[in-house]
């Protein structure tokens, strides 16, 4: 086994799409449905993060939770921050496993945590 890839349920594309494409800076790999009124599949990446977002009742449970190690943690968060999102102002705080982390919450209540060891 080489990798997981997560998948979280998502209930309107335009509100996925803003917090993930546009203000996250996730791009689209691609999207699937079997036809015109059917459900979105689609899966999107940022570097070597690699989720798929899910309209499929069943696929997921709203509220999951992931831990994503992320490198420049402080650099991304102010990125973030000085994009503005009106539904969102995120912060970097210290954990207790001596790392960073960054806890965001997506319009569906899927929690993503981002994590950056210390370094001594």
């Amino acid at each position: 086994m080489n990798t997981i890839t997560p998948v979280f349920r998502i209930f309107d594309i335009d509100k996925a799409k803003e917090f993930y494409i546009d203000w996250l800076g996730f791009k689209v790999d691609w999207e699937h449905r079997f036809g015109d009124n059917f459900p979105l599949y689609m899966s999107i990446s940022k570097g070597d993060i690699v989720m798929h977002l899910s309209e499929h009742y069943g696929d997921a449970t709203p509220g999951s939770k992931i831990m994503i190690n992320y490198t420049g943690l402080k650099e991304y968060c102010a990125s973030l921050q000085a994009k503005d999102y009106r539904y969102f102002k995120p912060g970097v705080k210290d954990s207790h496993w001596d790392s960073y982390i960054m806890e965001l919450t997506d319009p569906f209540g899927n929690r993503l945590m981002f994590n950056e060891p210390k370094t001594n």
